[in-house]
């Protein structure tokens, strides 16, 4: 029997606990940053996202690509039907307390529209402030699929931890009836993907077997042989911090790489060149990658994010369709009453960077294409290539209850 080999990269989630948030406001009356209703006045938008911190790269992504999004959608006027719209910043830092403590400050001048975050727990707790203060929320990177359907008034602009797996699958012809083997750190991100392969593959019939290796582990020989010993057909790896290039090492001495091919997940730029004399070797998942297509809006994002000095990057797309949602529930939701703009973002389909997406009515999933790569030696390093899209249906995480 052919095994397979998938390994997640420390990207795909992390959790966390929501915060309490202070008492609601009506979304349609009172005092707002956005005039009260006033077609000329602006409207009030902010960002909350990392500046700083350890996520402070993907806010770099994330915010560029919010740039790039918001001079495609309004033609390069920063304007909605005459109305500007008036961003504001916040750094996070990758503190939740941090960042309710912006929101709410936000929240407390008028604003009804926040965006941003690439952790799940900030976005948890920011969702808390959105249901009770009902303004429009809507995350960036954050994976979390618990943030899927939380509550009527927070969307995401990226993919979700469930995408990431299911991607996965799609190295499999059909997971029924194969053993799955989780190779993970036990912490709360590798039970937290253990937790999900079991909900993804396990529900499509795969036999989840899970390996945890101590967080504080140094030789990873015995657990690189109990990969090889039990001849799974999959064997997923969730992954991150110091001890990556021993547990890659290990893998290669018990000769993991001969015994089955391998397929991780691609990261950011900087990522490109961390797998080593292996990098021809793997098949990989991924979210985004600047070749995985070549529309106008994939086109227009890398062609403003070039001009600007930068680079598209992982999570660039999810900050360009965050700016075609705000454009959108500006434009047909109105800027001033949060029902009527969360309304006009239920259901829409849209074309951003990574292809055709749609926010489904019932939860709020984006559902979307996922792609699967391989890296190609370029000089004296590696570029990512395409080798094929995962159907954004196929792919879809079940509807949230």
């Amino acid at each position: 029997m052919h095994k397979k080999v998938l390994i997640i990269p420390a990207l795909l989630a992390t959790v966390g606990l929501a915060l309490a948030g202070c008492a609601p406001s009506d979304p349609g009356t009172g005092g707002n940053g956005n005039g009260g209703g006033d077609a000329a006045a602006p409207v009030d938008i902010a960002l909350v996202y990392s500046q700083t911190g350890a996520l402070a790269a993907y806010g770099e992504a994330y915010i560029n690509g919010f740039e790039a999004g918001l001079d495609y959608a309004t033609d390069g006027t920063g304007a909605v039907d005459g109305r500007e719209l008036n961003i504001q910043r916040a750094d996070d830092a990758g503190d939740a307390d941090k960042a309710v403590t912006a929101v709410k400050d936000f929240i407390g001048q008028g604003f009804k529209i926040v965006a941003g975050t690439a952790s799940s727990g900030i976005a948890l707790a920011v969702a808390e402030q959105a249901a009770q203060n009902k303004i429009l929320y809507i995350s960036g990177p954050a994976a979390a699929d618990a943030i899927t359907g939380i509550n009527d008034y927070t969307f995401r602009s990226g993919r979700q931890t469930y995408q990431d797996i299911a991607t996965a699958g799609t190295f499999l012809d059909d997971p029924k009836g194969q053993t799955v083997v989780v190779y993970a750190q036990d912490n709360a991100f590798g039970q937290g993907n253990a937790a999900g392969v079991a909900a993804v593959l396990g529900a499509k019939g795969a036999n989840v077997v899970n390996i945890l290796v101590p967080e504080d582990a140094t030789e990873f020989t015995p657990f690189a042989q109990q990969i090889v010993q039990a001849s799974p057909d999959l064997v997923f790896v969730a992954w991150a911090g110091a001890s990556s290039a021993a547990m890659w090492q290990a893998m290669e001495q018990q000769s993991v790489f001969d015994a089955a091919p391998i397929v991780t997940g691609l990261g950011d730029v900087a990522t490109y060149g961390a797998y080593g004399a292996q990098s021809g070797q793997i098949k990989f998942l991924n979210h985004y990658f600047a070749g995985a297509t070549d529309n106008a809006e994939n086109k227009a994002m890398i062609s403003y994010l070039e001009a600007n000095g930068h680079e598209a990057d992982l999570f660039s797309p999810d900050g360009f369709n965050a700016a075609l949602m705000i454009v959108q529930a500006v434009r047909e939701g109105g800027g001033d009453n949060v029902d009527d703009m969360v309304a006009s973002l239920e259901g829409w389909s849209f074309n951003g960077p990574k292809g055709e997406m749609t926010i489904r009515a019932e939860d709020h999933a984006v559902i979307q294409p996922m792609f699967q790569v391989a890296l190609v030696a370029d000089g004296d390093s590696w570029k990512p290539e395409l080798i094929a899209v995962a159907d954004a249906e196929l792919v879809a995480p079940p509807i949230a209850e």
